[in-house]
C-alpha cells in the first residue's frame, strides 16, 4: 500500500434509507410483510430499523411500533413480529447523513397530535432543515431526535390542523422543503407516499392480492410476489385509501428537464434487479461497462468486478471489448457493513476480511478491474495490491462512474473535498497512488445513456447542483 494514502476504512460511499409502506384492505396483519420487504431494502441501510403499525377498523386508532440499532434479523423476532397487529403499516432502514446513529433517532417515526397519530418514514436530506426546526423551535417545539425526519413530521402535523386531509396537509408542507425525500406515511386509515419534485430518491407502488405497497425499491416488490404498479412521479403525493389510489401532481416541476434524479442509484445504490423510473439498474450499470470498453480499451486476459455493483459494469466491458470475463473475487457475505473492524495494530485488514483473491483467476494474467467508484481511494489500491500479490501481470483499473470532486447534500455520504482522491490530482497521480497499470473514469457525457436520457443530478462530479446548496451545516448531531 502506498504510504501517501492515510488508511480509512470507511473509504465506501454508503446508502442513506429504504422506506415501505403497506395497507392490506382484507385487514390482514401486514408487519411480517413490512419485515420480509425491509430485508429486501437492507442494502439501503444497516444502522438501525423499525416497524410501525396499525389497525384501520377500531374506533380508537392505535399505533404499534418496534425500531432498534442493527440489521432487520437482529431486530426482529418472531414474537415481536406477532406482537405488532394491524392491516396498516410502515417500516424503515437506515443510514445515517444527517443526527447521529442512534435508537432515539431511528424511524419510523410515530407522532400523536391533535388529530390522531402518524407514522411516517423518510429517505433523502433536506438542505434547509435547519431553518424549518428553528422555525418550529421558535413556536415552542420540543424535538425527540436530531433528524431532519422529525422536522418534516412536525411540519405535516402542524400543517394537517388547518387542512381538510392528511394528504393535503403533506403537500402544504412540501412547498417548504427543499431538498432530497421520498415519504411514506401512514395516518388512521391512509397511507401517503410523496416524493421531492426534483426526484432525488425513488418510490414505487406495487399491489399483492388487496393490498398496495409504497416502496422504495423495486426489487422488494419481487421479493414478496408482488406486481409493479408504476412509479411515484417527482413532485406526485399519491394516497391509497380502500376507495382506490388518488393523485396530486400540483407540486411536479413543469419544466421536466429540471427534474434530478441521483445518478449514483443506478452506479451503486439500488440493488441491480430493481428498475428506477423506467430504467433498469442492471441494464445501466452494463452500459457504463460497454462505454469504458468503448471509451478506455486496454489489452488484457480477463475482466473482473469488484462485487457487487462492479460486476455488471464488468460484464459489459466484456461483451463489448471480447475480453473474457472472470470471476476474482470472494466477498465474504455475512461481514456486513458494522461488524467490528481491527485496530490499525491488528494485522488484519477490513478489506481483506471482506474480500479475498481467487489466485487461480489471475496468476499470470493481465487484469482490468471494474469498480463503481473511488472515494479516498484507500480501499482501491489495498484490491490492487491483492491482486498483484496473486500474481496478476497487470492490473488496468476502470471506474464506472467519473471521479468525484464535490459533496453531496442531497443524501450520499461523501466526505470532504479534501478528502478526495481527485481532489487536486490529475489521472496519472492517482493512477500511481492506487498502483495500477492503467487507470479511466467514466466520462461524465456517458451518465445520460446510463440514464436513457432521464434527467439526472451529477453535482458530485461537476458542481452543477440542481438547487442552491446550503450555507450552514445541514447535518445536525451527526457524528461519523
Amino acid at each position: 500500500m502506498n504510504n501517501e494514502l492515510n488508511f480509512n476504512f470507511e473509504d465506501e460511499l454508503h446508502e442513506e434509507c429504504g422506506v415501505f409502506g403497506i395497507y392490506d384492505f382484507d385487514g390482514g396483519d401486514v408487519a411480517s410483510t413490512i419485515y420480509y420487504g425491509l430485508l429486501a431494502l437492507q442494502h439501503r441501510g444497516q444502522e438501525s430499523c423499525g416497524i410501525a403499525v396499525s389497525d384501520t377498523c377500531g374506533f380508537k386508532v392505535k399505533v404499534s411500533a418496534h425500531k432498534g440499532m442493527g440489521l432487520c434479523n437482529e431486530v426482529f423476532t418472531p414474537e415481536i413480529l406477532e406482537g405488532l397487529r394491524g392491516d396498516i403499516g410502515v417500516g424503515h432502514v437506515r443510514y445515517s447523513t444527517a443526527g447521529s446513529s442512534t435508537r432515539e433517532n431511528a424511524q419510523p417515526l410515530v407522532l400523536n397530535y391533535l388529530k390522531g397519530t402518524l407514522a411516517m418514514a423518510h429517505n433523502g436530506n433536506l438542505v434547509n432543515a435547519p431553518e424549518l426546526r428553528r422555525e418550529l423551535e421558535y413556536n415552542g417545539a420540543i424535538f425527540q431526535t436530531t433528524i431532519d425526519s422529525e422536522v418534516i413530521a412536525y411540519h405535516i402535523a402542524r400543517e394537517r390542523v388547518k387542512a381538510a386531509t392528511v394528504e393535503a396537509a403533506v403537500a402544504n408542507a412540501m412547498k417548504k422543503l427543499k431538498g432530497a425525500y421520498s415519504l411514506v406515511i401512514m395516518s388512521p386509515r391512509k397511507m401517503i407516499g410523496a416524493r421531492d419534485p426534483y426526484g432525488f430518491k425513488p418510490l414505487c407502488i406495487g399491489k399483492r392480492d388487496n393490498s398496495y405497497i409504497l416502496v422504495s425499491e423495486s426489487c422488494a416488490l419481487d421479493t414478496l410476489g408482488a406486481e409493479f404498479v408504476r412509479d411515484v412521479c417527482p413532485g406526485e403525493v399519491v394516497t391509497i385509501t380502500k376507495e382506490g389510489i388518488t393523485s396530486d401532481t400540483s407540486l411536479c416541476l413543469v419544466d421536466k428537464s429540471k427534474e434530478a434524479r441521483c445518478i449514483f442509484e443506478y452506479i451503486y445504490f439500488a440493488r441491480p434487479d430493481s428498475v428506477f423510473d423506467g430504467v433498469s439498474v442492471y441494464h445501466s450499470r452494463m452500459c457504463a461497462g460497454r462505454a469504458l470498453a468503448m471509451d478506455s480499451p486496454v489489452e488484457a486476459d480477463i475482466v473482473v468486478g469488484v462485487p457487487e455493483s462492479g460486476n455488471a459494469a464488468a460484464l459489459g466491458y466484456s461483451l463489448q471489448s471480447g475480453i473474457p470475463y472472470g470471476t476474482a473475487f470472494v466477498k465474504n457475505s455475512y461481514v456486513g457493513r458494522t461488524f467490528i473492524k481491527p485496530k490499525q495494530s491488528n494485522r488484519e485488514s477490513a478489506v481483506r476480511i471482506k474480500l479475498n483473491v481467487l489466485k487461480e483467476a489471475v496468476m499470470g494474467k493481465r487484469v482490468i478491474m471494474i469498480d463503481d467508484s473511488i472515494v479516498r481511494g484507500t480501499t482501491s489500491a489495498l484490491i490492487v495490491n491483492m491482486l498483484r500479490e496473486s500474481g496478476a501481470k497487470e492490473v488496468h483499473v476502470r471506474i464506472s462512474s467519473p471521479p468525484f470532486l464535490h459533496p453531496c447534500y442531497f443524501g450520499t455520504d461523501i466526505p470532504n473535498e479534501e478528502q478526495l482522491i481527485a481532489h487536486n490530482r490529475t489521472i496519472d497521480e492517482i493512477r500511481d497512488l492506487l498502483g495500477a497499470d492503467s487507470l479511466s473514469y467514466l466520462n461524465t457525457d456517458r451518465l445520460n445513456e446510463m440514464a436513457e436520457g432521464l434527467p439526472i443530478c451529477t453535482a458530485c462530479f461537476s458542481g452543477d447542483y440542481p438547487m442552491e446548496p446550503p450555507k450552514e451545516d445541514i447535518r445536525g448531531e451527526y457524528t461519523e
